[in-house]
């Protein structure tokens, strides 16, 4: 572990992900996180609805969805009729015909993948800012613990099979076990720079980087 201290958070880092050539192989042979590999599919690791990220995620989830190109958005009729959430709390996202409501399947004229994501481009904005979190950081997984007063200790790692719950266990594949996913031509480090700066802030980003490329 790189172990950076940023005011009353220490932060802890998996120096051999972020080393490593992870990259998302999300259409080119991403077995995605059913209980049979389904790459036909093209759902990646939206087979199930996103987590959301307290109320102000909500809103931000429930405008977009409202407000997406219905030429992007290949279930904005069921959008439209029922909402894009899955439960009345509001704390996932609605999985319609066996994948996230926002995920355009294969063959969509509007583009295959999240709609969020492809709006996010044509907006010439980042996807960072227009998708849940959880979506944007995976497969980033940060573990908060509390320490002496009001210290906390953060350590960020990969997710794995048990960040799942339940269906971890079932899985027939996760993205960062064996090596198939392993086929980047830069370290996580650089290749994930825009998600891991907005995790973790410029500063300690910039430092983490230093070290990690020495």
């Amino acid at each position: 572990m790189e172990e950076i201290v940023d005011g009353d958070t220490t932060w802890r880092f998996d120096r051999s992900f972020l080393l490593s050539n992870w990259s998302c192989i999300w259409g080119r042979g991403c077995l995605g996180i059913l209980d049979e590999p389904a790459e036909h599919l093209g759902q990646g690791c939206c087979s199930v609805g996103a987590q959301l990220d307290g109320i102000d995620e909500s809103r931000l989830i429930s405008a977009l969805g409202a407000s997406l190109d219905p030429a992007r958005f290949q279930h904005h009729v069921e959008a439209a009729a029922g909402g894009v959430f899955g439960d009345d709390e509001r704390t996932c996202t609605r999985v319609v015909d066996g994948a996230c409501i926002f995920l355009n399947r294969p063959g969509f004229a509007g583009g295959a993948g999240c709609a969020l994501h492809l709006s996010a481009i044509d907006a010439g904005e980042s996807p960072i800012g227009w998708k849940p979190s959880v979506c944007w950081q995976l497969p980033i997984r940060v573990d908060w613990v509390a320490g002496e007063g009001e210290a906390e200790v953060a350590t960020m790692r990969r997710w794995s099979r048990d960040d799942w719950g339940d269906e971890g266990e079932t899985m027939a594949w996760c993205c960062t076990e064996g090596d198939r996913a392993y086929v980047g031509d830069r370290p996580v480090i650089e290749s994930l720079a825009e998600e891991l700066e907005a995790i973790v802030g410029t500063e300690v980003y910039v430092e983490l980087r230093s070290r990690l490329q020495r």
